[in-house]
């Protein structure tokens, strides 16, 4: 009998298992039914629950359930998808689609490194693939393009971003940017407590309407109200009658005509609790409000899912994403053209928009350029961004139009899901759509602008002493007409606006001065720029020393180091057309005076050379040797540098025998210098 008790216990024990098992086998084929549906929120949890009880032993369940649930959550944005990945490649998944996604996966979470790896794994059974290619790709650039933004500012719009929700696809009403529509699951109190919102099988989250939202007088956005009669509620008991179920459509993505009395939207209605798929539904406004929706009819083939319709300026041609057989992969975009009374011309845009990855959120503007967003294309992670431009219509059987594409890169792209982009008309300024930061993936509405280029010139006007000019006078000449006269502030600055692609002319005056010139541009900027210009007037009634003009030693031979105080002259003699100069050169008092009055002379005349081959006048300069002959005076310029060296001191041989051998050397080197001094100021005048 104990025999027989064992015996009975085993055989239990065993039907146990096997049963287990197939429960275990069951339950995974529930969760991969509701994957297959897309209802991916249900299909995760499902996968989680099961997942548990498959034992580690039996590697090829694991390794699928891993899969099943990192595909759920890659779909909805769900950081755990990195981890599904990982135990699905320790359990030998068997396709190496495995890696891809993981790789996508990592590159979302702006692990760049990590997902290189995952993407030469990948390539090295798929070489050609464009997707895995473009995303290694941005992986290696994507720190680059950070570095490089473009001039737009973007802002969270906080007053369209409700807590604990998604708010996303903003859409203008109308051409004057004062009234939208967007997309919220935002809820609702209802006054009934036992009514309880629907959630939705795909996210998880509560299901999502369509809002509208103003500005008031003072330009502030406001009155954000839900957009009725667009369908109806259903209700049902619970099989208790305890509880009802409101059973509401989703809404969402909508685009609206240029007079804002027709909205296409994407519409999505339950049936006997399961999601089926999206429609593009359009309703017209009458009297202040909007009319039941209806269909719009694309395909004939209801099973396909259509949504994201964005209508052209003549209402005449949408824009729109299916997953149309035939199609690249995932989700395409595609357009439609009426002929007045239905959409019978359907066209998918072709490879050079469309990937095998999703394109989705299309938005067509006035002048035809098409923005949309993408996860094959090259990007920062999840869907990025971009636009595109018809470059020319090449007559097939398809009517294929050829598309140049381009990332719209920060700050609009991230790490994250970019999407839904709207133009307050031809402006550009709008709103997008971004989950950036979002730990618990919700999406909020951003506001974006491009501010004017501004182009500024300031500076401060001086003598050569430093001493601020407050009297000085500026003119500004563009070659646009632009003529403005100014006086200098009194702290001896100025600062100008300027407009962009003009060539100025600036021109400094002060009385007892010369004239100093500047030309620039603004010609081919495509950022806000300040030039800083400062202006140092020399005196017409004492010598001027050029501190940058060099003689090899013992030499009258003008150093290299001398050009750009030679050009500098040069350009004030230009400047100043009507003066004449004495060109001076002194020696220190190292020496025979006759040989450094002969070696002062020779380098005058060596700067006098320069200035002709030039173009300066030769009647215009006179050069003038001076030896040792004329010492400097002590200024209060020198005295502030060298306060050992008195005011008004003569630094002559006497004085400067008195001093230390290093200091003596600094005074012969202040002698050993090369001046100049107005002679007349009315050259050519009579």
């Amino acid at each position: 009998m104990r025999y027989n008790n064992l015996s009975y216990l085993f055989i239990i024990c065993i039907l146990a298992i096997g049963m287990g098992s197939c429960s275990i086998s069951a339950r995974v084929k529930r969760a991969d039914k509701k994957y297959n549906i897309g209802e991916y929120y249900q299909a995760a949890e499902k996968y989680k629950q099961v997942y548990r009880q498959i034992k580690s032993k039996d590697k090829h369940l694991r390794a699928h359930v891993a899969f099943q649930q990192g595909e759920c959550y890659r779909t909805l944005n769900n950081s755990k998808a990195a981890n599904c990945y990982r135990n699905a490649i320790r359990y030998h998944y068997p396709d190496s689609i495995v890696y891809l996604h993981y790789a996508q996966v990592l590159q979302y979470q702006g692990k760049y490194k990590d997902a290189i790896k995952q993407y030469d794994i990948y390539l090295a059974g798929h070489p050609k693939d464009y997707v895995a290619s473009a995303g290694k790709y941005a992986c290696m650039q994507v720190e680059q393009w950070k570095k490089q933004p473009s001039r737009y500012k973007v802002a969270l719009a906080k007053e369209f971003n409700a807590k604990r929700s998604s708010n996303f696809s903003p859409a203008f009403i109308g051409e004057d940017g004062d009234a939208l529509v967007f997309t919220s699951n935002r809820q609702e109190q209802k006054s009934n407590s036992k009514t309880k919102v629907r959630t939705s099988s795909v996210t998880g989250m509560p299901s999502f309407n369509l809002y509208s939202a103003r500005k008031n007088a003072a330009g502030k956005w406001e009155d954000i109200e839900l957009c009725e009669g667009l369908y109806n509620e259903t209700e049902a008991e619970d099989a208790e009658g305890s509880q009802k179920q409101v059973t509401t459509a989703e809404l969402g993505a909508a685009s609206l005509s240029a007079d804002g009395k027709t909205m296409y939207f994407t519409y999505s209605k339950p049936i006997n609790g399961q999601d089926l798929g999206a429609k593009i539904y359009v309703s017209q406004r009458a009297s202040g409000e909007w009319g039941e929706a209806q269909e719009v009819k694309l395909f004939k083939d209801s099973s396909i899912t259509v949504g994201h319709p964005s209508i052209n300026q003549t209402g005449d041609t949408m824009y729109f994403v299916s997953d149309a057989p035939g199609g690249y992969g995932g989700k395409d975009v595609y357009m439609a053209i009426s002929n007045g009374s239905e959409w019978d011309d359907i066209r998918n845009l072709g490879p050079s928009i469309n990937t095998s990855e999703d394109e989705l959120f299309p938005h067509i503007r006035p002048d035809g350029r098409l923005y949309f967003s993408s996860k094959g294309h090259p990007g920062y992670g999840g869907l990025d961004l971009f636009y595109a431009e018809k470059q020319a219509s090449v007559v097939t059987n398809q009517d294929t139009i050829q598309w140049s594409i381009f990332n719209m890169g920060a700050p609009f792209n991230s790490t994250g899901d970019d999407f839904g982009i709207t133009f307050a008309g031809v402006s550009e300024n709008g709103f997008f759509s971004s989950n950036r930061g979002q730990k618990k993936g919700y999406d909020m509405i951003y506001s974006f602008v491009l501010p004017e280029l501004e182009f500024l010139v300031e500076g401060i006007v001086t003598n050569t002493d430093g001493e601020h000019l407050a009297d000085a006078t500026l003119r500004l000449i563009g070659n646009d007409g632009t003529n403005i006269k100014t006086q200098i502030r009194r702290d001896g600055t100025y600062r100008l606006k300027l407009q962009k692609d003009i060539r100025y002319a600036m021109l400094v005056t002060a009385r007892g001065y010369l004239n100093m010139k500047h030309i620039f541009s603004t010609e081919g900027l495509a950022d806000s720029h300040t030039y800083k210009q400062d202006f140092s007037l020399s005196p017409v009634s004492k010598p001027v020393k050029m501190g940058n003009i060099f003689f090899k030693f013992g030499s009258w031979e003008l150093s290299p180091d001398s050009k750009d105080g030679l050009e500098a002259l040069a350009k004030l003699l230009n400047d100043n057309p009507n003066i004449t100069i004495e060109m001076a050169a002194h020696t220190d008092m190292v020496g025979n005076n006759k040989a450094n009055q002969e070696l002062s002379l020779k380098r005058a005349q060596s700067v006098v050379n320069y200035l002709i081959n030039m173009g300066i006048e030769k009647e215009r300069l006179t050069p003038v040797g001076y030896g040792e002959e004329k010492p400097v005076v002590v200024d209060d310029a020198l005295h502030k540098q060298y306060p050992y060296l008195p005011k008004d001191q003569v630094l002559d041989e006497g004085f400067i025998t008195t001093l230390s051998s290093d200091k003596q050397e600094l005074c012969n080197s202040l002698n050993r210098r090369t001046e100049f001094r107005v002679l007349k100021t009315t050259y050519n005048l009579y």
